[in-house]
């Protein structure tokens, strides 16, 4: 193994050494052959010698000492001036046959110096649920963290109830966030600390802005708004979008409380613990760019405010872009040019009127074959004159495009999946574990959810809307 461990250069300021607890009891449960293959591990890689790396109780070859991080962050809108990785450890960072760096970092592998109350560790139901969507992202082509593999434990962990720990191994290019720079701007106030992680993460993931700071936070800038709108047009809510949850790649990170829409609400509330709707399905893109913010400040001795400000006016007009051709391509037209128009605005009406299924809906509609084929999409938006004038208004951009109908519907279908981790699935995958020891749901779901456009018929039960009883299903910030 070809380790790197450029993180591990930088001062200590940055970060504690720190050695993973194994927890009691701990077994191997499912491993990722997707993610294997951007460590180039063997797929005869036996699962024992796995869970001994991937719990910490055995070195990985080379790998040097682990790490844990600190940092600070903006929670639900106000600073906390100390954070850090309270439960992670970075094992180090790999370089593949590629030329791909991967940092590699167990989550929920014990205390570290910045666990603060907690107990360092992650619960089996929370881990099972980033695991999947971490690989059920990434097959949708959301920038994501990725998921190796995850291990469960017979130890014993307090949080509402009694539960079991788990441990998740997760691989990133980088896991800095938006809080790693506020600690060293706001906690610390170390201007050349700031400079050293900025020129840290320029030279290993932005070269081609090495010594230009301003161009640097401009494609953080493009970046954080493009991964906005991606959530936006898959119906991604991801619950906690505190600063130390933005990563300054772009990515989507730290999969707490998350929800993809089910019956279309733009308010949707994923997370219990958000009493006031802060992190809201609608609130997201304005939470992106108020996230850039607190960053921008945070830069402040290395980018002037006003530059700060002018680059931080194109993060809408970079959202606005991308949602558009996000949306073009999932309605079957070749662009949406106009801000106003009025074709994304009615369906939004329509969707929220009728509470319909928002990934139903749009795999429905790229099966559509015109008004003839109108009752396709009876079950997801009852026939109303309102339906009728906007699917009109579809028809006449569809004229318009001289699109062939078959080569639209397969650029439909290649977008809009027919496969989401909805809550309730995860739900009966955490149930049959955590209730009967059974982890065969799991794999099912991995399977499922890499091939999220796929029709996969023996599976089509997996495509259905939420069961009466998944209304009661919590997701929490308890982990």
């Amino acid at each position: 193994m070809d380790f790197v461990n450029r993180f591990a250069g930088l001062p200590p300021l940055f970060y504690s050494a720190v050695l993973p607890q194994p927890p009691q009891g701990a077994f191997f449960i499912h491993r990722s052959p997707d993610a294997m293959a951007l460590l180039d591990l063997p797929a005869s890689l036996s699962p024992e010698q796995m869970l001994r790396w991937f719990t910490g109780a055995e070195p990985l070859p080379g790998a040097g000492e682990p790490l844990s991080t600190v940092y600070a962050g903006h929670q639900f809108g106000s600073f906390v001036p100390q954070l850090g990785d309270g439960r992670a450890h970075l094992l180090g960072q790999l370089r593949n046959a590629r030329g791909e760096l991967w940092e590699i970092q167990l989550k929920g592998s014990g205390k570290t110096p910045y666990s603060r109350f907690g107990d360092g560790r992650a619960v089996l139901r929370s881990t099972l649920r980033e695991y999947l969507c971490s690989e059920a992202m990434h097959a949708l082509g959301i920038p994501t963290t990725r998921a190796l593999c995850m291990m469960g434990s017979a130890e014993e962990v307090v949080r509402e109830s009694i539960e079991k720990a788990a441990i998740v191994t997760r691989l990133s290019p980088s896991f800095l966030r938006f809080g790693h720079f506020e600690y060293f701007a706001f906690t610390q106030e170390n201007p050349e600390a700031v400079r050293q992680l900025a020129d840290h993460v320029i030279a290993g993931h932005y070269p081609q802005h090495a010594g230009r700071y301003q161009d640097w936070f401009a494609e953080i800038v493009q970046r954080t708004a493009q991964l906005m709108a991606k959530w936006q047009a898959v119906g991604f809510a991801h619950g906690v979008m505190n600063t130390d949850n933005f990563s300054i790649l772009g990515l989507t990170i730290d999969y707490g409380p998350f929800g993809f829409l089910d019956a279309f609400d733009p308010g949707y509330i994923c997370n219990h613990s958000d009493h006031t709707g802060r992190y809201a399905f609608d609130q997201q893109p304005t939470i992106g760019w108020w996230n850039l913010h607190v960053l921008a400040y945070a830069l402040h001795s290395l980018i002037p405010a006003e530059a700060s400000k002018e680059i931080l006016k194109g993060y809408w007009e970079h959202f606005v872009h991308h949602y558009r051709d996000l949306m073009a391509a999932k309605l079957g037209l070749a662009a949406i040019s106009d801000e106003q128009d009025p074709l994304l605005g009615n369906l939004v009406d329509l969707l929220t009127e009728h509470r319909a299924d928002y990934t139903n809906f749009f795999r429905a509609l790229s099966h559509y074959a015109g008004h003839r084929d109108a009752a396709r999409l009876d079950a997801h938006l009852p026939e109303s004159p309102k339906r009728a004038a906007w699917l009109a208004q579809l028809h006449a951009r569809w004229e318009a495009d001289s699109l062939p109908g078959g080569e639209r519907q397969a650029r439909m279908l290649a977008v809009n999946p027919k496969y989401i981790l909805r809550n309730y699935l995860a739900e009966q995958a955490i149930r049959q574990a955590t209730l009967a020891q059974d982890y065969s749901e799991i794999d099912r779901l991995y399977q499922l959810l890499r091939r999220p456009f796929d029709e996969q018929p023996e599976m089509e039960h997996y495509a259905a809307s939420p069961p009466e009883w998944a209304s009661g299903i919590c997701i929490s910030c308890s982990s």
